[in-house]
């Protein structure tokens, strides 16, 4: 089970944070022994520890959406994301051949409420 660590609003300095972040995801690296990987920006700090399920090699998180900028950090198993990747309307970019990569691509999809 991967381990995933996020500071939201951030305040203060951010440098300072994403170490704080580094120390406290080192704490959570039993749970997720094959990777540890980190997003920061000005909004947030993302930090994962990956427990290596599907696409072993190349599945680390957080996972960018490089056209959209949206960032993903997820635990957990998409069982049918073949079948969702190929119900998709549009391309995008995948970098993986990660399960969770798909949720970047639906989210992007999803309908947005104008107001």
């Amino acid at each position: 089970m991967c381990g995933v660590l996020t500071i939201l609003d951030l305040r203060g300095n951010p440098a300072k944070l994403r170490r704080q972040a580094l120390v406290m995801a080192r704490k959570l690296r039993h749970r997720g022994p094959d990777w540890s990987g980190i997003y920061a920006d000005t909004r947030a700090i993302l930090a994962h520890e990956r427990l290596a399920i599907v696409d072993v090699v190349h599945g680390a998180q957080p996972i960018l959406d490089i056209r959209e900028g949206t960032v993903l950090s997820v635990n957990g198993e998409i069982y049918n994301h073949e079948d969702l990747r190929a119900r998709l309307r549009r391309p995008h970019d995948f970098q993986t051949a990660s399960d969770c990569e798909v949720i970047l691509y639906l989210y992007d999809e999803l309908p947005r409420k104008t107001s």
